[in-house]
C-alpha cells in the first residue's frame, strides 16, 4: 500500500465520524501534558474495539506510516506526543471492565478504562487496584502500562508491572501475541514485564489482566511537619533502616504545601518547612505494632510536631491535598515544569538540598512533591513563559536535577517515562553497550520501526527535539494547566 492510499484504508476500517482528518479536531492531540511539544497527525482513529486498532495497526505497516497509541494523554514526559504525519490510535473509548472474579482476584480490562474505574468496581468485594498515580481519576490503564506508572502506594505494592498479569497485545507488524496470563505463575520469560514501560515501542496494548488486592482492614495516617527539607528526607531514612514498610510515604515542602492549601484547604500546618506524610495498613493489630514504633522513629527525628488523622474524613483530606498538588502549583505560577528523578533513599536529604542549591543558582522557584519511600523526586520548576527565555532557563534547571539524581546513583525517571523530554539522558545513564541492547531489542520486535519511534530511544544522529515553549492554547488564555 502507498502511504497515499492510508487514509483510505482506514475510512474502510471507521465510520467518518471516528476518523479525525480536519485540522481543527487534530489539534486536540498534537501534544500530550506536556505541551512545550508537540506535531500534528496525519489521521486520529477513534478506536472502539480490539478489532478496529489490528486492523488499523496492519494498514500503517502496509502502508510503512508511524503510528501511535494514545489514551488521556496524561503524559508527562512527552510519550503520548504524536509523530509528525503519523496516525494516533486514540483508546479512550475502548473503555470497559471486561470480566472481574472476585475469587481469582482478577480484572480483565480494556486499555482506556481509567485507573481508578478499577477499584471502584472492584470496592464491593473487598478489593481494589493498588498502583494509584496522581493522576488516577483520568489516566488510563493503557497508559499506566505503557509507562510503568506508580503512586503514592506503590512503596509498599509495587508497579504497575508487578499488578499485570497478563496482556492481550498487537505487535507492530499486526501480529497478535498474548503475553501472560491470569495466573500468577509465568511460563517462559516474562514478556508481559518486558512490554510494561516500552513506551510504545513494541506495539498497542488491546487487553490487560490486573491483580486486585485485598482492601486493608485499617489505615493510620501521620503527618510529620519539620523546620527544614532535609530532615523530613532524612526521617525516610530512619524509617527505611528500620525495616518497616509503611503503605506510603509522601514529602510535601512549603511551596507545595501553599498551593495544595489554597486549592482543596488539607490542614496542613503554615509554620512548617516540610511535611512528611506516612501511613500504615493492614490488620488491625499489625497496623497498631507498626504504627507505635513509627512514632517513635518520628518523634526522634526532630519534628516540630505530629498530627495522627483521627477519622477517615481526616485522612482523606490528607491525600486530597497531596494529590492535588501538581495542578494546584498552577495557582503559584503561570507556568511549570514537572520533572521525575529518582535518588536512593539513603541520599534524600542530600539530594533536597543540592536542589534547593540549583534553584538559587538557576533564579527559578521549585516545588517538592514526592513519593519519598521510593526515592522519586518530582521537582515542579515554576517559571513565566511570558518572560523571554524563562523556559529555557527551567529546562536547564530540570537538566541539572537529572544529572543530579544520575550522579548520586539515581535514575532519571521513577514512573513518568523518558518520552521526547528525557530520551537525551538515557545515554548519560547507561553506557554505550546498554543503549546497543535496547535498540537491538527494539529492531528485533519492530525491524521498521513505526510504533511510537523517537521516544525513549532517540534516532540515530537526532539532536533533542525541538521544544515550541507554551502551546498556542496556553499563550493565548484558552487552556491553562492551573
Amino acid at each position: 500500500m502507498r502511504p497515499d492510499d492510508l487514509l483510505a484504508a482506514l475510512a474502510r476500517i471507521v465510520p467518518p465520524a471516528r476518523l479525525l482528518t480536519r485540522p481543527s479536531a487534530l489539534s486536540a492531540y498534537e501534544s500530550d501534558g506536556v505541551t512545550a511539544y508537540r506535531a500534528r497527525p496525519r489521521a486520529v482513529v477513534l478506536a472502539e474495539t480490539a478489532e478496529e486498532v489490528v486492523a488499523t495497526v496492519r494498514a500503517c505497516h502496509a502502508a510503512g506510516v508511524p503510528f501511535m497509541a494514545r489514551g488521556s494523554g496524561t503524559s508527562l514526559s512527552g510519550g503520548a506526543v504524536p509523530i509528525e504525519d503519523g496516525i494516533v490510535i486514540a483508546l479512550s473509548r475502548m473503555n470497559r471492565i471486561l470480566s472481574l472474579d472476585p475469587q481469582a482476584r482478577i480484572a480483565v480490562v480494556e486499555p482506556g478504562v481509567v485507573n481508578l474505574a478499577v477499584s471502584a468496581a472492584a470496592a464491593p468485594h473487598g478489593l481494589y487496584y493498588a498502583p494509584d498515580p496522581s493522576s488516577q481519576s483520568i489516566c488510563t490503564i493503557g497508559g499506566n502500562v505503557a509507562f510503568n506508572s506508580g503512586g503514592a502506594h506503590c512503596f509498599r505494592h509495587g508497579m504497575t508491572a508487578n499488578h499485570v498479569l497478563g496482556l492481550k497485545v498487537v505487535l507492530a507488524d499486526g501480529t497478535l501475541a498474548t503475553l501472560g496470563g491470569p495466573s500468577l505463575e509465568q511460563v517462559g520469560p516474562d514478556l508481559t514485564a518486558l512490554f510494561c514501560g516500552s513506551e510504545g515501542l513494541f506495539g498497542v496494548v488491546l487487553e490487560i489482566t490486573l491483580r486486585l488486592v485485598q482492601r486493608p482492614a485499617v489505615y493510620r495516617t501521620v503527618l510529620a511537619a519539620y523546620d527544614q527539607l532535609q530532615r523530613a528526607g532524612d526521617a525516610v531514612s530512619r524509617i527505611i533502616d528500620s525495616g518497616l514498610l509503611p503503605g506510603a510515604m509522601e514529602i510535601m515542602d512549603r511551596l507545595a504545601m501553599d498551593a495544595a492549601e489554597a486549592a482543596v484547604h488539607a490542614g496542613y500546618p503554615t509554620d512548617a518547612a516540610a511535611v512528611l506524610i506516612v501511613e500504615c495498613e493492614g490488620e488491625e493489630a499489625q497496623v497498631a505494632a507498626e504504627f507505635s514504633r513509627l512514632t517513635t522513629i518520628l518523634d526522634a527525628s526532630g519534628p516540630t510536631h505530629l498530627h495522627v488523622a483521627a477519622t477517615d474524613e481526616e485522612r482523606a483530606r490528607i491525600w486530597k491535598g497531596r494529590k492535588s498538588a501538581f495542578s494546584a502549583v498552577g495557582r503559584l505560577s503561570p507556568d511549570f515544569i514537572v520533572q521525575d528523578g529518582v535518588v536512593p533513599r539513603t541520599r534524600l536529604g542530600e539530594a533536597l538540598v543540592a536542589i534547593e542549591a540549583l534553584s538559587r543558582d538557576h533564579g527559578l522557584r521549585v516545588a517538592n512533591v514526592f513519593h519519598a519511600g521510593d526515592g522519586n523526586l518530582h521537582p515542579l520548576i515554576l517559571y513565566d513563559g511570558r518572560q523571554s527565555g524563562a523556559f529555557a532557563r527551567a529546562e536547564a534547571l530540570a537538566a541539572d536535577i537529572l544529572r543530579l539524581c544520575i550522579r548520586l546513583g539515581g535514575s532519571i525517571t521513577g514512573e513518568h517515562g523518558v518520552g521526547l523530554e528525557k530520551r537525551a539522558f538515557l545515554g548519560e545513564m547507561y553506557g554505550e553497550a546498554d543503549m546497543a541492547a535496547m535498540r537491538r531489542l527494539r529492531d528485533a520486535m519492530d525491524p521498521r520501526g513505526l510504533s511510537n519511534p523517537g521516544k525513549k530511544l532517540a534516532p540515530l544522529g537526532a539532536s533533542h527535539p525541538a521544544s515550541h515553549g507554551m502551546h498556542p492554547l496556553e499563550r493565548a488564555g484558552v487552556i491553562s494547566r492551573a
